[in-house]
């Protein structure tokens, strides 16, 4: 194997761990994270790519974004629910002001950001 594609597989597990983390913790953005993986497991592993296009969690959401661009309805809208519910947790649980204001900033630019994805019809 060579350098390049254990690089793009080192980069890709370590993404694929924090898009993960991501899921239950608000500071890290699970789609991104995903969305790398898989571009780093097509250049490096054609097993993990495969597995990770196919995997329940995953599938849906990569396939439409490779095909499209876009992201299903229903899914922008569980991930914009997830994620108000997710970092709003987060702000009531954290007693410092500036980390409160911190996690609010970054919940508008995130939700600002999913509301320039285009919407496939489900």
């Amino acid at each position: 194997m060579s350098i390049k594609r254990i690089f793009f597989a080192v980069v890709g597990l370590i993404s694929l761990l924090l898009g993960v983390i991501g899921i239950v913790i608000p500071i890290l953005p699970t789609v991104p994270f995903i969305l790398l993986s898989a571009y780093c497991f097509a250049r490096s592993s054609q097993r993990l790519h495969q597995w990770l296009l196919t995997h329940p969690w995953f599938a849906d959401g990569l396939n439409d974004w490779q095909k499209h661009k876009a992201m299903k309805a229903s899914l922008k809208r569980r991930a914009f629910w997830v994620t108000i519910a997710s970092f709003s947790i987060s702000i009531i649980i954290v007693p410092l002001l500036w980390v409160k204001i911190m996690l609010a900033i970054m919940a508008v630019v995130l939700l600002s950001y999913m509301r320039t994805i285009p919407v496939i019809n489900d």
